[in-house]
């Protein structure tokens, strides 16, 4: 069996968004992806947006997604180390997936440090400059009085509603890589603002729905690991290292 060393990083699968066809079709590839990398993977970062919608009740989660769940328990069997990070779509995340799979739930950034490469890692939802209502919104969504409020409605009527607002507010596709300008970009602008504070090898995020592989410094890069419903993007760290890929 392969040794284990490489990290891998995928975001924005957006799991349940448009018919349920096609949402198990997204899903099957992830687990598809999961089930290839599983051999040589020492940890997975799943940055945000996994789900379209999530909440947990305090005995009651959505329902579906038993073949995603199953293959990410068996990686955690099997010594893989799972993180997930909170999403602008699935935000309320808590102790679930802590529980069933060891996972490491992230709520802002995680800052880490492998073999001598230091990673900045974020969904990257309200970071730079405008969207200032979002901010305001993210932190009321994140609040717990909202959150205690939210559950206190009936699961079929919460999730009812948090599935139809998730589907009419959430991005309706990627963007045209060519259509981008790339200093002006707000992600690469907050991430040009960090380094002049602290350095970092690698700025990685998710939220934006394009696979960018941008030069910050001579040193540093950012990277948008894009999305899984027109690019099946993630990118791997194989000890040396980063690079962006496209699963098949």
């Amino acid at each position: 069996m392969a040794k284990r060393t490489k990290l891998y990083f995928a975001s924005d699968v957006h799991l349940g968004s448009g018919t349920y066809t096609a949402s198990r079709e997204r899903e099957a590839k992830l687990v598809r992806w999961l089930d290839m990398i599983k051999t040589d993977a020492a940890e997975v970062f799943l940055m945000g947006d996994l789900f379209d919608f999530w909440f947990e009740y305090k005995t009651v989660v959505p329902k579906g997604y038993i073949r995603l769940l199953g293959k990410l328990a068996e990686l955690s069997d099997a010594g893989v180390k799972i993180y997930f990070f909170k999403g602008n779509h699935d935000m309320w995340m808590f102790n679930y997936f802590e529980k069933e799979l060891n996972a490491t739930i992230v709520s802002d950034e995680l800052v880490i440090e492998r073999n001598g490469k230091k990673f900045f890692l974020h969904h990257g939802d309200g970071l730079g400059p405008g969207d200032s209502m979002y901010k305001v919104l993210k932190k009321f969504f994140r609040s717990g009085l909202c959150q205690w409020l939210f559950a206190r409605i009936h699961p079929n009527l919460g999730i009812g509603i948090a599935n139809y607002w998730s589907q009419h507010s959430r991005i309706a596709g990627a963007k045209d890589k060519e259509k981008i300008d790339t200093q002006q970009e707000w992600l690469v602008i907050y991430c040009r603002e960090v380094l002049q504070k602290t350095f970092y090898d690698y700025m990685v995020f998710g939220h934006r729905h394009v696979p960018l592989d941008i030069a910050l410094d001579e040193k540093s890069r950012y990277i948008n690991l894009g999305e899984w419903v027109y690019y099946n993007s993630y990118a791997v760290f194989d000890g040396v290292d980063m690079k962006l890929e496209y699963f098949v």
